[in-house]
């Protein structure tokens, strides 16, 4: 006997919002038990030692220290500017 039922399966896909024939449901019924006899097959492996994990591999960050370093020179940097001003980039006002 199937654990989903074809009333079940079109109850859920009512609740989709999906149109499903009989035979669908039918079909549906038999996967999602088929899927639900996996599921359970899952739950009777041994994972005692086994410690939980988020990835297969191991992840991890790998960045390096952070220095100090001289920035660009004022001049280098406004060189190319379309507007400038006492050392500092001229832009329009948006404010009134």
């Amino acid at each position: 006997m199937s654990r989903i039922s074809t009333d079940q399966v079109k109850h859920v896909a009512n609740l989709a919002r999906l149109a499903i024939t009989e035979e669908e449901a039918e079909l549906f019924s038999t996967q999602l038990d088929s899927i639900i006899s996996f599921a359970e097959q899952l739950n009777e492996v041994d994972t005692e030692n086994v410690k939980p994990t988020t990835h297969v591999l191991e992840m991890k960050n790998i960045m390096r220290e952070d220095e100090p370093k001289k920035g660009l020179d004022n001049e280098e940097v406004l060189k190319n500017a379309p507007d400038q001003e006492d050392g500092y980039f001229r832009v329009p006002s948006i404010l009134e």
